[in-house]
């Protein structure tokens, strides 16, 4: 009776974040095998037995896909994964699923750090809804924030802007702040003629809560237009994303030598030219040997990357894997996801 030969080895990539989730079955030699889709991984909201309910879903598609019933290696960057007690919780959950025989949970700001670089070396700012930043070195140092808000000692991203531009538009309305067009780029955005009347809506629930982070980019188009409180604001998230990197930099002992620092996140890859180019400055002066780019690469990609990492996986299977991703990028290149600023 013959022996069956074993299968090769393969990662199951996954990136998920509060709205969606992206899977990927990645063999050893960076060949994706298949990839997937899912909604939103948000355990805080639902509890963790039903957030992995809902990844199941594309995980099991991929998997067959794939042709494969499980992996070797499962490479989790999740959201919501923000201290290293929930990525062990987490990862505890996860390998219960049997989808691999080994796992790694990560917060999924390590994600976008690993797809911006050839090897895992650098730090990552990530501005979304939040604003997160992690650092890593090939030895497997890391460094990282609790990035849970305000208890933390954090202070920005979509949210936190969008709170900021309230507070400053409602006292500018009724004289007890400094001036600003905010009073009426804020309520104009929803098609009310007033910040009282905007206010009303969000106390109300005639504006939806969840729909305060689209003021984020009225903001900044504010700013854009010359408002001083709205440009102070931009300033200050700059300067915020700046002692983040500069801070994981000096923890990892980088400060003094050429390294990447990603700036990814829907508030940072959206081309804001005031903040970019402030951060750029601010960096040059207190990290001048760090090279800022912006990484648009799908997060996937970095979990992937982490999980052949993991596997001992060459540069000739890494750079397969990053071609896949980037093959459909209109004229893209190694450099393409990670543009200098």
């Amino acid at each position: 009776m013959g022996l069956t030969a074993p299968e090769p080895p393969t990662v199951l990539a996954i990136d998920a974040g509060n709205s969606k989730t992206d899977v990927a079955v990645v063999t050893a030699a960076g060949e994706v095998l298949a990839t997937a889709r899912g909604g939103g991984f948000r355990p805080p909201a639902v509890g963790v037995p039903a957030a992995l309910d809902a990844l199941a879903e594309p995980v099991a598609r991929a998997l067959a896909d794939a042709g494969v019933p499980s992996v070797s290696h499962v490479s989790a960057c999740l959201a919501n994964a923000d201290l290293p007690v929930e990525e062990e919780r987490l990862a505890t959950a996860l390998h219960a699923r049997a989808w691999g025989a080994s796992v790694e949970v990560r917060n999924d700001t390590f994600a976008v750090l690993r797809a911006g670089v050839a090897e895992p070396r650098g730090v990552a700012v990530v501005c979304g809804a939040g604003i997160n930043c992690v650092g890593m070195r090939p030895d497997g140092r890391t460094a990282r924030f609790p990035a849970i808000g305000r208890i933390s000692g954090d202070w920005g991203g979509g949210w936190g802007l969008a709170e900021e531009a309230l507070w400053h538009a409602a006292r500018a309305e009724d004289g007890r702040g400094e001036p600003t067009s905010l009073v009426r780029t804020l309520p104009a955005h929803f098609g009310l003629p007033n910040m009282y009347a905007l206010i009303e809506a969000l106390h109300l629930g005639d504006v939806g809560h969840d729909r305060r982070h689209e003021l984020a980019p009225v903001l900044f188009a504010t700013a854009a237009d010359g408002d001083r409180v709205a440009r102070g604001l931009v300033t200050r998230l700059a300067e915020e994303v700046t002692v983040m990197a500069t801070v994981a930099l000096t923890r990892l002992d980088l400060l003094a030598e050429h390294t990447p620092v990603l700036l990814g996140g829907g508030v940072l890859a959206a081309g804001h030219a005031q903040l970019n180019d402030t951060v750029r400055d601010l960096l040059a002066t207190r990290a001048p040997k760090a090279v800022p780019r912006l990484v648009t690469a799908s997060p996937v990609l970095g979990a992937a990357l982490l999980g052949l990492d993991r596997l001992g996986a060459g540069a000739g299977a890494q750079e397969r894997a990053r071609g896949h991703w980037e093959a459909g990028r209109s004229g893209s290149s190694r450099e393409g996801s990670r543009a200098t600023m």
